[in-house]
């Protein structure tokens, strides 16, 4: 081989490495960006909200009631009937406004929240009907709701009962209702679709107002912790698919929880697609 050729053939070889690391560099270059892209979409979450829920008819006149005494007893435990009446408000209509639409709706209409030992309501659509009530005593919180399962808050739109049922029922709970009470409402159960955008919260407080001086709701939403100072309803906004825990607790000015069995209450939903 002459010098020339000697030459030339150095020189595609040196040509072909600088090729082969320019292409490796480039694939090794690609590859982090898409590890980098795959991680980012991994890891980003949408931030949980609480917003205030705002333009819901504010039904000033209506009212629930229940004709009994404070302390309701039976001897049997078994089917109980409940007859209610209410006034200035409508049973089954469509709650008008736009929140109908952004919230998830009942296609049954307005109702009643029955709440029994604080556990998650039955919804009644007639204010007569029947309830299976076992032994012992109990605590009824009942209160009228919106098609989309908001709260009316007010003094004459409740109805708290004690209910003493069977032969000496031992009183398990030991309650004093007559103290400031924190009942849960929503949110509940299975949220799907459009439903899943904005998720409801709302509670009912008996006894007590909230304020940013005085007591007020603390509110934990999966890992996300919000302090609620107005007796008011709020959305949540940017929930994960799956399962989500929703903790209330009604606090004093200190935030130490106040006393009572009902006041720190946990309940779990689930979103889906």
């Amino acid at each position: 081989m002459n010098k020339h050729t000697h030459h030339l053939a150095f020189a595609l070889s040196l040509l072909f490495f600088i090729t082969s690391a320019c292409k490796q560099q480039k694939k090794d270059t690609e590859t982090i960006n898409k590890v980098d892209t795959e991680i980012t979409e991994e890891v980003v979450q949408p931030e949980i909200l609480l917003e205030k829920l705002a333009g819901s008819p504010a039904y000033v006149d209506a009212a629930l009631i229940l004709d009994s005494s404070e302390e309701i007893v039976a001897k049997k435990s078994g089917e109980m009937d409940f007859s209610f009446k209410v006034e200035n408000y409508e049973l089954g209509a469509q709650t008008t406004g736009t929140n109908a639409q952004k919230l998830a709706n009942s296609g049954k209409g307005q109702h009643i929240h029955f709440i029994l030992n604080n556990q998650p309501y039955s919804a009644h659509y007639e204010s007569s009907f029947k309830k299976e009530i076992p032994d012992g005593i109990h605590h009824l919180v009942a209160f009228l709701s919106r098609s989309f399962h908001e709260s009316v808050k007010k003094e004459n739109s409740v109805v708290v009962r004690k209910l003493v049922v069977g032969e000496n029922p031992e009183d398990k709970l030991g309650l004093n209702m007559e103290t400031p009470t924190l009942i849960y409402s929503r949110p509940k159960g299975q949220y799907t679709g459009k439903d899943t955008e904005q998720v409801l919260l709302d509670f009912f407080v008996l006894n007590t107002k909230l304020s940013k001086e005085g007591n007020k709701v603390r509110a934990k939403i999966n890992d996300k912790e919000f302090t609620i100072t107005e007796w008011i309803p709020y959305v949540i906004k940017g929930l994960p698919m799956g399962e989500v825990t929703i903790q209330l607790e009604l606090v004093d000015a200190s935030g130490n929880l106040i006393p009572g069995l009902f006041n720190k209450v946990t309940r779990k939903i689930t979103l889906k697609q």
